[in-house]
């Protein structure tokens, strides 16, 4: 309970939150959660499918679709960080989460997002090798040297996700207990602490900012010298399937980079609450459900394999 005289927190609030999520009656809460619901499952669906069928169809074994699948793994996990917690809530009449809880939401959320935008550079790296040195592709990017990048994301998101979470934990929460949002991240959390947050920011907008920045170089450095080596290419065939492989991987590139950047490496995030809720639902399962929509309409080796998965269960 609050202590309004004073502002602070009993004891027992400092050990919960409450996730305010979205304004509205019982109408709009039922919306929302239809909204939300549809976009989870056809996420879970979709990504889930995607593994599969990379897990299943050897024609598919090559590094690309080795990170591809990873990219899907991702993106499951991190709206499943997210959408079941927020499901809960439309509908509560407490929407509480414990101290615990929101900690341990943070981390994995951040783990996760941090990883796939290390991984979206190492895809644009894997197709900058594949196009523009064909020759030397098979040995640069070995399955050991694959799961060795994939590792390198996965620890890169895990340091971020160590120093956003511990910073952010340790500050104290006396103002309030009120998250004005749909689940723990660190721009509503750094609004109720009751100390100074000037490093907090700082430090969120710096690694958030170089992360953006330094994975960008990394794609548009990539995608610049494919773009030169798919024009002097003779065969329009071989140029149209590489500019329709290239495109959807720039699609799922300017959505999550285009989101990220506006709710953490930018100043004004922290301020804007409302518009952050709305950036957030995009980057946290509309992108999620659209990833594999992406690369799967556009992407005629994974057409055929869901051709050839369909006809395979049909003569079972």
């Amino acid at each position: 309970m609050l202590n309004h005289g004073d502002g602070n927190l009993s004891g027992l609030s400092l050990h919960k939150f409450i996730l305010v999520g979205f304004e509205g009656g019982l109408e709009t809460q039922a919306t929302l959660f239809t909204v939300f619901l549809t976009l989870y499952v056809v996420t879970v669906l979709g990504n889930l499918t995607m593994i599969v069928v990379i897990t299943l169809d050897a024609r598919l074994h090559s590094p690309m679709y080795f990170f591809l699948k990873n990219l899907s793994f991702l993106d499951l996990c991190y709206s499943s960080v997210i959408a079941p917690k927020a499901l809960t809530t439309f509908f509560s009449s407490t929407k509480v989460i414990t101290f615990a809880g929101c900690a341990t939401q943070l981390f994995f959320f951040s783990l996760m997002a941090t990883t796939e935008a290390f991984l979206l550079a190492v895809m644009a790296y894997d197709r900058f090798m594949a196009i523009c040195s064909p020759l030397r592709y098979p040995v640069t990017m070995c399955p050991s040297a694959c799961a060795r990048l994939v590792l390198g994301t996965y620890c890169g998101g895990c340091l971020n996700s160590i120093i956003q979470t511990s910073l952010t934990f340790r500050l104290p929460f006396c103002n309030s207990h009120r998250i004005d949002h749909f689940f723990c991240d660190v721009p509503p959390l750094l609004r109720i602490a009751c100390a100074n947050t000037a490093l907090n920011e700082l430090v969120m907008f710096g690694i958030c900012g170089l992360i953006i920045v330094g994975t960008t170089l990394v794609v548009l450095i990539s995608y610049g010298y494919i773009t030169v080596t798919i024009l002097r290419m003779r065969s329009g065939t071989g140029r149209h399937k590489v500019f329709s492989t290239c495109g959807s991987h720039m699609t799922a590139v300017s959505l999550f980079y285009g989101t990220v950047f506006v709710m953490y490496a930018q100043p004004g995030a922290v301020e804007s609450m409302e518009q952050g809720k709305v950036v957030s639902v995009f980057y946290t399962l509309v992108i999620p459900m659209l990833n594999p929509l992406i690369y799967s309409l556009r992407n005629k080796d994974v057409k055929e394999a869901l051709r050839r998965l369909g006809q395979k269960h049909a003569a079972t």
